[in-house]
């Protein structure tokens, strides 16, 4: 782990150094919006893996007609990203975690779509409150929310009902209760775990913990990071003792990674887990490969009862250098439309039902596609568990709450994941932890913010 962090250390510092060279673009005001002549234009960080993805791409590539429009598939690369920037070589639209939004645009590496929303009369109003402001930074947005992912709790029936207990005995609410239930269902073999009983998903969905203790990782306005509040440590103590609780962070990552995550064999299906919060696109994946899985589902929440959703996702931006400002501006209109999502979830739904499995219904981010999808597109598939799941996931995804868009970007979402990896490892307690995080994350933020 040590190891680890060194190596992240290196990262943030290359990045900084990358970035730094990138004046910062107040607006777009000097930004011309006429297109230099090249036929290709190009996009980073999408992947076309099924039809609600490569169906809009068939519609965004009708609206760049004259255009040959090159997807260059797979993850978003920071450093791919920056260096091409750098070398004022971008690609033309770029998709990317509306987490990284923030770093990239107070560094100059992207361009403020005032002007792109006002030419091309892009109403904001149809997009998730939510996720249009994790993707804007002091108010001025540079990335229209192309996905809207929330948190589902997962829960296997046949675990809670072989020990005595009901899927309304799975209460996030409750922390002693939740204490409880997780020493219950877990399962050992001598000293193997054999079953984890509760999973709180961390490192990565510590942001939900906090929250769900009354605390946020950062202010509202990004600018003062709130990592060693007291209930930040609190809500890390608790998550982190739930593991300990099953045998510690070694037994318990060994049985998770062993988990055939996207087969047939996956932890619901074998009984590996009992109950635990989980991203909305996972859904998808049982109702392919474990479609009779005994599966239950419902929505977390925080220490007072109420339905917690903490939401995340993709958003497509214009890189700072674009060769294609104005066709770029029409392509992320078009991806974003509700007339394209719409399009896409139906020929995905047909798809998938040809292909004899339940189509779960497609959260995007779009508020007027959204509500089609679910009133037009979506239909019971006569699966009780899936069906509901989907129903829960339509009636949760209606509001939420994200980790505050900032200046910092990776390098604050790092200071927090590496404090909780230390704990977990036992290499500090959550305060110490916390303290240098606290150091490291408004560090980042004071110097991104300096002179804004």
């Amino acid at each position: 782990m040590v190891a680890a962090h060194h190596r992240t250390a290196h990262r943030i510092l290359a990045l900084v150094s990358v970035t730094a060279a990138l004046p910062v673009l107040a607006g777009c005001g000097g930004v011309s919006f006429a297109d230099t002549e090249s036929p290709t234009f190009t996009t980073l960080g999408y992947g076309m893996d099924d039809a609600l993805a490569s169906d809009r791409v068939d519609t965004a590539r009708a609206a760049l007609k004259g255009l040959h429009v090159q997807v260059n598939e797979g993850q978003f690369d920071e450093q791919q990203f920056l260096s091409a920037v750098a070398a004022g070589d971008p690609p033309d639209a770029v998709h990317m975690d509306r987490t990284l939004i923030g770093g990239y645009a107070a560094r100059g590496a992207l361009v403020p779509l005032t002007d792109c929303i006002r030419k091309e009369h892009i109403d904001l109003g149809v997009f998730n409150k939510t996720a249009l402001t994790e993707g804007s930074l002091d108010g001025t947005v540079y990335a229209l929310p192309d996905s809207y992912n929330s948190r589902l709790l997962l829960i296997d029936d046949n675990v809670v009902k072989q020990n005595g207990m009901r899927e309304s005995d799975v209460r996030t609410d409750d922390w002693h209760a939740l204490r409880t239930l997780t020493e219950r269902l877990k399962k050992t073999d001598g000293a193997k775990l054999t079953r984890i009983g509760f999973d709180p998903k961390i490192p990565e969905f510590f942001p939900l913990w906090a929250k769900a203790n009354g605390a946020d990782l950062i202010s509202a306005d990004g600018r003062t990071a709130h990592l060693n509040d007291p209930h930040v440590v609190q809500a890390l103590t608790y998550a982190v003792g739930l593991i300990n609780a099953q045998g510690g962070w070694g037994r318990f990552k060994s049985l998770r990674d062993s988990f055939d995550q996207f087969g047939a064999k996956n932890q619901f299906a074998t009984d590996q887990v009992g109950a635990m919060p989980m991203e909305d696109w996972y859904i998808d994946v049982l109702a392919d490969s474990s479609p009779d899985v005994p599966l239950s589902t419902g929505a977390f929440k925080d220490r007072r009862g109420k339905a917690l959703n903490w939401t995340s996702g993709f958003g497509w931006a214009i890189p700072r250098g674009t060769r294609h400002l104005a066709r770029a501006c029409t392509f992320i209109k078009t991806m974003t439309a509700t007339s394209t999502w719409v399009h896409a979830a139906r020929t995905k739904a047909e798809e998938v039902r040809d292909a004899g499995h339940a189509y779960t219904g497609d959260v995007t981010g779009n508020l007027r596609a959204d509500r089609i999808i679910e009133q037009e597109v979506w239909k019971p598939t006569g699966n009780p568990a899936f069906d509901r799941a989907t129903r829960t996931l339509f009636d949760i995804s209606r509001e939420g709450f994200a980790v505050p868009s900032n200046a910092a970007g990776t390098e604050f979402k790092n200071a927090w994941q590496n404090a909780v990896n230390r704990v977990l490892s036992g290499e500090q307690s959550p305060q110490q932890a916390l303290d240098q995080a606290q150091k490291v994350a408004q560090s980042a933020l004071d110097i991104a913010n300096e002179g804004r």
